[in-house]
């Protein structure tokens, strides 16, 4: 299906325009994130989980080495991250030919991943967290994924459009810092950071449905765009889960609107389950 909007390379996967909807398969190595599901600290379960995604669908395997949920104090040390990236990524990339992608907004952990295999990096701060994030992407020619971060001089203070004109505003500046450190925007996918903003008007889960609602806003930024939703507190709140381990469905149901409105990549957990979800919404996608 078409996301109407150019195509991104991220590693060998290309994404966007008359391409299918890809899946991005999360893998946690950091026992401190906020899914036990999607933790996977021993080596023999970390490649278990893989097959699985791989075999499911998944065109990238994300992998995490420190949990960044703003809401939680999970912060570690850089050589603690950089250490569990890299022996994760480490033995993913000689297995698999699907591109990896690391979790990190710190260079020196993103480094480490590069130099053992990865070849995206999804940086949750939109560049802002390591002023020298975007010179080592420049290097190594690296995807990268830039996720909304909070723009400096505050958020809109009302109105129903409010979330996704924040989020907007926080991409374009992202987007001029990667350009202006002279990354190609062929590598760039966007993130609107569902989960991320919890600071605005609304309560943090109006603010993230009304993201998704207007979802399709983001494509005048030119770039494809990222949606992860999976197991996420507003789908908790929501559907009164308040387990991650019971928002499989409503997390389904948030991805069809999502791809509905545009997604060109769907980060999840339940790589399978979401897969079919992508197609059925993808066949019904005008």
């Amino acid at each position: 299906m078409s996301s109407g909007v150019p195509r991104a390379t991220l590693g060998s996967l290309v994404v966007g325009d008359a391409c299918p909807v890809a899946i991005i398969g999360v893998l946690n190595v950091s026992p401190e994130s906020f899914y036990g599901g999607s933790i996977h600290t021993e080596p023999d379960d970390l490649v278990r989980a893989a097959d699985a995604m791989v075999a499911a669908g998944a065109g990238i395997l994300d992998v995490g080495g420190m949990s960044t949920a703003p809401y939680l104090p999970t912060r570690i040390s850089e050589a603690e991250e950089g250490d569990r990236l890299a022996r994760a990524v480490g033995r993913l990339a000689t297995k698999y030919e699907v591109p990896i992608s690391v979790d990190t907004f710190r260079s020196g952990p993103a480094r480490a991943a590069l130099d053992a295999g990865a070849a995206i990096v999804n940086d949750v701060t939109g560049l802002r967290g390591d002023p020298d994030m975007a010179a080592l992407v420049v290097a190594r020619g690296a995807g990268l994924i830039l996720m909304a971060h909070r723009a400096p001089g505050g958020l809109p203070t009302a109105g129903r459009r409010a979330p996704i004109e924040a989020v907007s505003r926080a991409l374009v500046e992202s987007l001029a810092l990667a350009r202006g450190a002279g990354i190609a925007d062929e590598r760039i996918v966007l993130d609107p950071g569902i989960g991320f903003i919890r600071d605005g008007h609304l309560p943090w889960y109006e603010w993230d449905a009304a993201i998704i609602a207007h979802l399709d806003e983001l494509r005048a930024l030119g770039r494809p765009v990222c949606v992860g939703v999976s197991r996420k507190s507003f789908i908790g709140a929501l559907a009164g889960r308040d387990r991650p381990a019971d928002r499989l469905a409503g997390s389904l149901a948030a991805t069809a609107v999502a791809v509905r409105h545009g997604a060109a990549l769907i980060r999840t957990h339940d790589v399978a389950e979401s897969r079919d979800a992508v197609r059925v919404a993808s066949a019904l996608r005008p």
